[in-house]
């Protein structure tokens, strides 16, 4: 089996990076090497970070890259590992103990792939966040593997298909992954899904919190021109489509307002959908209220998204770079 280094890229984590070590401490498959990049923390991070590296049974290298943002911050990480293969993970999440062994062993297949994705489940620790979660992540039912495209919160490669699509955009701050992972496909990679490399990360802990990383994903997928269909459906629905049934239900008929109904719960379908077996083994008040959530960050979600995505294209129009880049979902 070829060496295998685990890499990350963190910024003002202190309080969540200690589930990532202890977790990499436990793999029923060490790790050959860890390689850690701080973008400039100010809470400790990196002070933590050097603290453990000081004493850890495993081979640690931190390095300081003050400004680095997750791009830069992997690319530098890979760049300065020494092993064939390597599996990325984020801060804050938490590793089950065959994450690096369920991740690294197609590897060894005989007719191995290039690219491995693992699976990620919600942490929460509030019910807005196991109600967030619930919401917002796919179910692995719902995982088609033949489509499937990792997140670099768990995933591994050969470094060389990494220096052949020319790592990580670094002039991407959000969907960065989904951008490099086209690139991998586009260069005829194969790519192979292990549901059982499971991570386990914490939801945002408020709504505020969720709004901001949503508008962030979409100024990103505004940035690199992707899923442009969607968000004009998005614009569509709520510029468009609800005005309109309003102003008949208010002008025409109020029996338009049935069709008001009947869209807010198409809207509301998939989340509720996903929602209702989060809700088994809570008390019928928690139920209710974790319901109530869901139109709350289905419509804000939205909302944050359709914010977000013109500001990522008009950064796209002024800086995007002039070579050509992945975009293959419209």
């Amino acid at each position: 089996m070829p060496r295998v280094a685990v890499i990350a890229t963190v910024l003002n984590e202190v309080g969540a990076i200690g589930d990532l070590l202890r977790s990499l401490l436990a793999q029923s498959r060490p790790p050959d090497e860890i390689v850690i990049v701080d973008g400039g923390s100010r809470d400790g991070t990196l002070e933590a970070l050097q603290t453990f590296a000081a004493t850890a049974p495993l081979p640690l290298q931190v390095i300081s890259a003050p400004g680095a943002n997750i791009s830069r911050g992997r690319n530098i990480a890979i760049a300065a590992a020494t092993s064939e293969i390597i599996a990325s993970a984020d801060a804050g999440v938490r590793l089950v103990p065959c994450w690096l062994a369920e991740l690294t062993a197609p590897f060894a297949d005989d007719q191995p792939p290039d690219v491995v994705g693992g699976f990620f489940l919600p942490d929460p620790r509030t019910l807005f966040e196991r109600a967030l979660g619930a919401i917002t992540l796919p179910r692995l039912e719902e995982i088609d593997p033949a489509r499937f495209d990792p997140s670099s919160r768990s995933v591994a490669f050969r470094k060389a298909s990494w220096q052949a699509v020319g790592g990580y955009p670094e002039w991407l701050d959000y969907c960065e992954d989904l951008v490099f992972d086209f690139g991998l496909r586009d260069a005829g990679y194969r790519v192979h899904f292990a549901p059982a490399a499971l991570v386990h990360f914490r939801p945002r802990p408020t709504l505020r919190a969720f709004l901001k990383q949503y508008y962030r994903y979409a100024r990103g997928d505004g940035k690199a021109d992707l899923y442009l269909y969607r968000h004009l459906a998005r614009y569509a629905t709520y510029l468009v489509a609800f005005p309109a049934l309003k102003a008949l239900a208010l002008w025409a008929s109020p029996w338009w307002w049935l069709a008001v109904l009947a869209g807010l719960g198409l809207l509301l379908r998939a989340p509720g959908r996903r929602l209702l077996p989060a809700l088994h083994g809570l008390a019928p008040r928690e139920q209710l209220q974790a319901l109530l959530w869901a139109p709350v960050i289905r419509i804000g979600g939205d909302l944050a998204k359709m914010a977000g995505y013109p500001v990522g294209v008009l950064w796209r129009l002024k800086h995007a770079p002039s070579e050509p880049w992945p975009r293959r979902r419209r």
